[in-house]
């Protein structure tokens, strides 16, 4: 693979008029070559099938500021944004059940995610100068979406605000308890993620050699193990069930007695073999379009399987059209709004959800350099580190104000310049322009929040599983010397321990005697960071990392040599 070292900004030649310019956008948009230049559009679109002769002349690469015909520019930056559209459906829809937020609000926020993606990836794409040699963005094709991280860390952040009496609960006739609506508790965690992100911020700012030395792949790939593991038991396998709100425990009484609710179209227990059916046939039109798919099918086989469920969830009455009906058909940011606050137990938690951004972004710009054929190494490299994390912590600020947790940077959209042989940002700006369009389009939005559950949750739990493997694909950079054994068996021991015993933690400060609200406060912190797994199984490897000294038969790679670290919302492998 040949790396080029050009810089990331376009520049327009001293001899070039507004006449010239002129010029070249009517060439561009009158002429055959301007639309559809010299690219194979039938590579991309043909499927793989056992009696078909695939073609092994590859199509011509795109790099980061190269003349892009119209029609490859409007195309690849299809296929980046549906790539990463179950990314960013799947937090907000998450939030909203696990808050019982009504269908309009729900909807909403689906709407708000696409939006604010949409925004602050422009902001990535285009690598804005500051001072001296610092920037905002990375100047690849390095689009942002709702962090997956983010949704362990608040679902414990959730459970104590019902515990001390912040959200409502209801208790039935048969005792049961069951949360109620709380959207309250979602502006708390936007305004404690928003003055959390000068965290991430000021990182920017430090040498990211020095944040590679105190985060190595040890740690960030404990980190992502576990993220990708706590969701595939939290989210995606209790959702390919019928839900994962209260319905999983199967109450006797109660709107929750049937999976999603009573009210649902077609209600049933939890792990009825109609939920788990669907399920699977999401889950096995992904290895289908991955089998025989086009190169285009591939890049969308998330899409592809959401929407082979849902037709035939739809044919079987497991769909409502409620909420496509309800949901406006033009909305935008502030529609609904929340009321921001800070709730003081959560700031410790989301502290540390930033610094895992922080990781995060350094494995995805790396990775987004590489298939972009960008130098890995030099000062050009560190400022495109320092500007991506950067734009990530201004990311989680504005991404708050616009009603948006936490975003971080995607990797879904390496696969897609892989198979493309597309790196140009001019498709990575069609790409947030179609996430913009979809989220202001509301019926959109609605049509998302029509998903069954079980449809969702086979789809999430390949979404999931594929982080696993990313943090086993960066564990696998490791030497596993004596040292990073222990390390990371002491990590995993406190992070499979709190995944199979989730509650395990949660009453460590019950029998404290009369806490003051500081102290209860802080008592609440560390019970939400003991209990999400990837936090504690973190925190301890970080930890033991700079405490135990290195064994002198360890090799250290120099700073040179570079780690490739992989997304953890990233759906496909990296391909060059």
């Amino acid at each position: 693979m040949s790396v080029t070292s050009e810089q990331p900004s376009p520049t327009t030649p001293p001899s070039s008029t507004f006449r010239d310019r002129v010029s070249q956008i009517k060439r561009k948009v009158t002429t055959k070559e301007g639309w559809i230049g010299d690219y194979d559009y039938a590579w991309l679109c043909t499927p793989t099938l056992p009696f078909m002769k695939t073609s092994s002349k590859l199509p011509p690469f795109y790099a980061l500021d190269a003349e892009l015909p119209l029609m490859l520019a409007i195309s690849s930056g299809l296929q980046h944004a549906l790539a990463m559209l179950a990314g960013l459906i799947t937090p907000p829809i998450i939030f909203a059940s696990a808050l019982n937020l009504p269908a309009d609000v729900s909807s909403y926020m689906i709407s708000a995610s696409l939006i604010g993606c949409g925004i602050m990836s422009l902001v990535q794409i285009s690598r804005i100068h500051l001072f001296r040699g610092y920037y905002i963005g990375t100047g690849l094709i390095t689009v942002v979406g709702t962090s997956f991280a983010t949704l362990s860390t608040a679902n414990a952040i959730f459970t104590a605000m019902y515990k001390d009496g912040t959200c409502p609960s209801v208790i039935s006739a048969g005792g049961i308890i069951s949360r109620g609506p709380c959207p309250d508790a979602y502006g708390k965690v936007l305004g404690t993620s928003l003055i959390c992100s000068f965290l991430e911020i000021f990182m920017s700012f430090c040498s990211p050699k020095l944040l590679k030395r105190i985060f190595p792949p040890l740690v960030t790939g404990t980190v992502i193990l576990m993220i990708g593991a706590s969701l595939i038991g939290e989210s995606g396998i209790a959702n390919w069930g019928g839900g994962s709100n209260d319905c999983k425990n199967r109450p006797e009484s109660g709107i929750f007695a049937m999976c999603p609710t009573i009210f649902a179209p077609r209600p049933l227990p939890w792990g009825s073999v109609e939920f788990i059916g669907l399920g699977f046939l999401s889950f096995s039109s992904i290895i289908l379009t991955e089998i025989f798919g086009s190169p285009f099918m591939k890049n969308i086989s998330i899409i592809v399987g959401l929407v082979v469920g849902c037709i035939v969830a739809g044919a079987t009455g497991y769909m409502s059209d409620a909420t496509i009906k309800s949901a406006p058909a033009i909305t935008f940011l502030w529609v609904h709004r929340f009321k921001i606050s800070v709730y003081p137990p959560a700031i410790l938690p989301m502290l540390a959800v930033y610094v895992s951004l922080a990781m995060e972004a350094i494995g995805d710009i790396t990775a987004s350099a590489e298939v972009s054929r960008q130098e890995v190494t030099g000062e050009l490299f560190d400022s495109r580190i320092q500007g991506g994390i950067l734009g990530d912590g201004i990311s989680g600020f504005f991404s708050a104000l616009f009603t948006v947790t936490p975003l971080s940077t995607f990797a879904q959209n390496n696969g897609v310049i892989a198979i493309t042989r597309c790196a140009n940002r001019t498709a990575g700006r069609w790409c947030c322009a179609f996430l913009i369009i979809f989220g202001v389009i509301g019926k959109i939005s609605g049509v998302f929040l029509a998903i069954p559950n079980s449809v969702l949750g086979g789809v999430t739990t390949f979404l999931f599983a594929s982080v696993v493997v990313s943090g086993i694909r960066v564990l696998a950079h490791v030497r596993f010397t004596r040292r990073d054994r222990f390390v990371l068996a002491v990590a995993l021991a406190f992070g499979v321990g709190n995944l199979l015993k989730h509650d395990t933690f949660t009453y460590l400060f019950e029998r404290v005697a009369s806490p003051n609200k500081g102290l209860q406060g802080l008592f609440d912190s560390i019970t939400i960071v003991l209990s999400t797994p990837f936090l504690s199984a973190g925190i301890v490897a970080a930890v033991l990392n700079l405490l135990l000294p290195q064994e002198s038969e360890e090799i250290v790679p120099s700073e040179s040599e570079s780690i490739e670290e992989v997304d953890m919302e990233s759906q496909s492998d990296k391909k060059i």
